[in-house]
């Protein structure tokens, strides 16, 4: 998921920048590394944990405040990152992904089942007007996504080279999630937002 609980004025730029630059930086810095595949893995992997600390801090100074679930992200980041370069295993890395996506579902779902609107408490200023059902409606929807996000990336880094995996998360994941919080506009639009704003609504971080 990709957001940063923002104010809801927050420039879209900056705010795609905070949620998926960590990963760009990831992408890039795997892409450049020079050796061994271990030495690539190491390097885009440090790479990775100090862009999200550094996408944790300017969401912190530039919007007021980092959003529970980019601090989750954020953890894992540090967490399985650390993992990885200690023991010098690339699967950490890779599942990180997997335990973020669950985490997002459960929770959500544990919302969904229980009546409590988690995913209107972390960004209901970033979505002015939407009914109760249409929050509802929402949480359903990315809960689902994640979980098929969750399937998917155990699929890709299971069968696959590092590579692939790492060009799957820049070229396949970030155009998946797009499009999926595009697609959920006409049912917000239809539950109380104006269609200017619902195209503007922020999108959960990145796994």
């Amino acid at each position: 998921m990709a957001d940063t609980p923002v104010k809801p004025h927050t420039d879209p730029l900056l705010r795609m920048a905070i949620d998926f630059g960590p990963l760009l930086v990831f992408f890039v810095a795997n892409a450049l590394a020079r050796g061994e595949q271990l030495n690539r893995v190491i390097t885009a992997t440090i790479a990775f944990m100090v862009a999200t600390m550094v996408a944790m801090a300017i969401s912190r100074w530039k919007t007021g405040a980092v959003s529970p679930m980019l601090w989750m992200s954020g953890v894992l980041v540090i967490v399985f990152g650390g993992l990885t370069i200690y023991f010098h295993d690339e699967t950490f890395i890779k599942i990180k992904p997997t335990m973020i996506y669950v985490m997002f579902a459960g929770i959500l779902s544990f919302g969904v089942l229980t009546g409590r609107p988690v995913l209107q408490m972390v960004l209901e200023a970033a979505y002015p007007g939407l009914t109760p059902q249409g929050w509802r409606l929402l949480t359903i929807n990315w809960a689902g996504f994640f979980l098929v996000q969750a399937v998917l990336n155990e699929l890709v880094w299971r069968n696959n080279s590092w590579d692939f995996w790492v060009g799957y998360k820049l070229w396949g994941v970030i155009p998946m999630t797009l499009a999926f919080a595009m697609a959920n506009i006409p049912m917000l639009v239809r539950h109380g937002m104006k269609a200017d704003t619902a195209s503007a609504a922020p999108i959960p971080p990145e796994g």
